[in-house]
């Protein structure tokens, strides 16, 4: 465990967290699945399948943005406030949520890279990278 000052709007506790996911982290995952690319669009690094984005750093890169159902994303939402976000509004339309990267591990982070790109990715390529 390491110490770290938690990233709260009003207020910097000192908080015991695993070690902290940064956006190398997310980078060397993201890039290690099939037909991956990353993309620097509007200052915002994005990882997509061909056309479509299925995560999205953060300006700052203290949040991340991945492909997540739309009809799920409220209770997950709801579940852990704490660390998962809503959409932005204008990314309300599209299966997306957003997660604060201070909040989650590397292990956590890498389901939810791996979720979010079996979303976006041919169905065989994921069985066939996952040894599904």
């Amino acid at each position: 465990m390491i110490y770290t000052t938690a990233a709260l709007a009003d207020s910097a506790r000192l908080t015991i967290i695993g070690p902290v996911v940064t956006s190398d982290d997310v980078r060397r995952i993201a890039l290690s699945l099939p037909r991956t690319t990353e993309a620097l669009v509007r200052d915002r690094v994005k990882f997509r399948v061909g056309r479509i984005v299925y995560l999205a750093l953060s300006t700052d890169e203290t949040r991340m943005g991945f492909a997540f159902p739309k009809q799920e994303r409220a209770a997950l939402v709801a579940g852990e406030p704490d660390k998962f976000l809503m959409p932005l509004p204008r990314d309300e339309r599209y299966n997306w949520v957003r997660v604060r990267l201070d909040a989650i591990d590397v292990t956590e982070l890498t389901e939810l890279v791996i979720e979010a790109w079996r979303m976006v990715v041919p169905k065989r390529v994921a069985a066939a990278h996952l040894g599904d």
